[in-house]
């Protein structure tokens, strides 16, 4: 079964763009974008407690600069 849809002349560029040689299809791209996507992994729960905390972090203004962190690991531009 196929079905006919209306992209853009730009939208179809962009799809051309990401074609991994120039006779894959339209659809295997598509395809491709749409399992991109969808996460099957969801996060853990430490990865949630990890990013929760990072977040109190940054309310709480305990960030360091990237000068900070430059000057304490001794790393030169």
């Amino acid at each position: 079964m196929s079905t006919t849809v209306w992209i853009t002349p730009a939208n179809k560029s962009r799809l051309e763009a990401l074609k991994r040689h120039p006779k894959e299809s339209y659809n295997e791209v598509i395809g491709r974008l749409l399992d991109m996507a969808v996460d099957d992994e969801p996060l853990s729960e430490e990865a949630i407690r990890g990013i929760e905390e990072a977040l109190e972090d940054i309310r709480a203004g305990r960030l360091y600069s990237e000068d900070e962190i430059r000057k304490e690991f001794g790393v030169e531009e």
